[in-house]
């Protein structure tokens, strides 16, 4: 029976192994595509590279057309902090307002707002674009940072809505018999307990930033202003002949920011995904 129950678990593992190594099998080729020429690196089936061309990295570090790689890098960075930032902030104060508070027409609010998450980005996107065009905001980093600033969403606000009303209420009313009022309660009681679910919000939108490619591609249209996926774009050129190899090097690059902080964060991030699912 034991010795069943062990070929059992070990075949279970195997199984597990091969779908990880199939899911992962494309980053994996990317790797080893990174560190190969460019003429040999859709001909070989292999992972392994045969020939390793360490160059591919410092080429593309170097950038194109004389703007360096690290550029795009602190473009993401600058774009993806901002919007980390707001959400976190307007996303938990709009959560606070529908979990804790009492208003007029909030159940109508917290309907059309989830009513949002269903609402496609293409549909506003053309109404979107003519404001910040108005604005004069066009071809810089505020239409991909300003709107997480004003709680736009909803997504986030529900996750943060489910995980604030897991909190006991007592907690809001001891706080309210020491004096402290709605902005102290938010602050220091709150937010301290959500921290899973603001880790949560941080990932999400840090990643869904970083890999934007669309909305980065109506927004800016100088090069120097140009994000990571933007800047992969420029090694491809279809009429004359693309750098691949330097291309996937700085692929390679470009992962290393979301694993990290993935990595760092996992812990919460899970507990934040358990909770806010099962409390509401």
């Amino acid at each position: 029976m034991a010795e069943t129950l062990r070929k059992t678990v070990w075949l279970k593992h195997l199984a597990i192994m091969l779908i990880a190594f199939v899911m992962l099998y494309p980053v994996l080729w990317m790797v080893g595509s990174s560190f190969k020429p460019n003429n040999v690196i859709f001909t070989e089936i292999g992972i392994w590279p045969q020939q390793w061309q360490w160059s591919n990295y410092l080429a593309g570090w170097s950038g194109i057309q004389g703007n360096p790689f690290s550029r795009f890098l602190g473009n993401s960075m600058i774009v993806s902090i901002g919007a980390v930032l707001g959400n976190v902030l307007s996303c938990s104060m709009a959560a606070y307002a529908f979990a804790r508070l009492s208003f007029r027409f909030k159940a109508a609010a917290f309907g059309l707002m989830l009513l949002t998450i269903m609402l496609p980005h293409h549909v506003t996107l053309i109404p979107q674009y003519i404001l910040f065009n108005q604005l004069g905001w066009v071809n810089s980093f505020l239409p991909l940072i300003a709107p997480k600033w004003l709680a736009t969403d909803g997504f986030f606000i529900f996750l943060t809505v489910q995980f604030i009303r897991g909190l006991p209420k007592e907690l809001d009313e001891a706080a309210t018999i020491d004096g402290c009022g709605l902005i102290q309660i938010y602050w220091r009681i709150v937010l301290p307990l959500a921290v899973p679910a603001l880790i949560t919000t941080t990932i999400f939108t840090f990643l869904w930033t970083w890999d934007d490619f669309f909305s980065q591609l109506i927004y800016l249209s100088d090069v120097t202003k140009f994000t990571v996926p933007l800047g992969l774009r420029l090694f491809l050129d279809s009429s004359s002949q693309s750098d691949w190899g330097p291309m996937f090097a700085m692929s390679v690059l470009s992962l290393l920011p979301c694993f990290i902080i993935f990595i760092i964060c996992q812990k919460y991030f899970v507990e934040g995904i358990a909770t806010s699912g099962i409390k509401g």
